[in-house]
């Protein structure tokens, strides 16, 4: 876990429930390692985030209610665009819009990428903003995955402030369709 997801995530409530449980010691250790820059995504967390099809991201709304929507596309349609930015093309759905308004109204949002068979998830935080297809259509279609049958509406850009490998207790592995035939053609 970074120092820096450490710092942003936990609150007053949770440090006094790692005193209780007598783990605050370690963890404080670690959060004061945070130097209140954002964590940068290297190589391995590149790897990781390119191989997604899928994810889910939390949103806040106007009321502070959580709000968690899952985003799915063709592998690396949720892309790197530096050390410390994702991004991604926002499709037309059913156009209720509550990740978008709650993106434009708060910004903060939280991602977790699951690669079930491998058991192995990562979490992100960070500040986004949704940009509309007809203020910048360069953007959103530069995010757009080629050949993906799908309606551009936005491009989503995410200036990540902090991520965490979590860890694999608890993931049901699962394959997809793809894989799972790929497995019987290897006699897996």
């Amino acid at each position: 876990m970074t120092a820096n997801f450490l710092h942003s995530i936990l609150g007053d409530t949770a440090r006094a429930m790692q005193a209780q449980a007598g783990s605050r010691a370690s963890y404080a250790a670690m959060e004061a390692q945070a130097d209140g820059r954002p964590d940068v995504l290297g190589p391995r967390e590149a790897a990781f985030i390119a191989a997604r099809d899928s994810f889910y991201m939390a949103s806040v709304t106007q009321d502070g209610w959580p709000y968690v929507q899952h985003r799915g596309g063709p592998k690396g349609f949720l892309r790197l665009l530096g050390p410390g930015r994702v991004g991604f093309a926002d499709f037309r759905g059913n156009r209720q819009y509550m990740s978008a308004g709650n993106i434009v109204n708060h910004g903060r949002v939280a991602l977790i990428l699951v690669d079930y068979p491998a058991q192995r998830r990562m979490k992100m935080i960070g500040r986004s903003r949704r940009i509309a297809l007809a203020d910048d259509p360069d953007t959103v279609l530069q995010l757009t995955p080629d050949g993906y049958a799908a309606t551009p509406e936005a491009a989503v850009l995410i200036d990540v402030v902090a991520f965490d490998w979590n860890c694999p207790q608890h993931i049901t592995q699962r394959w997809t369709a793809e894989e799972f035939e790929q497995m019987r053609k290897d006699g897996v």
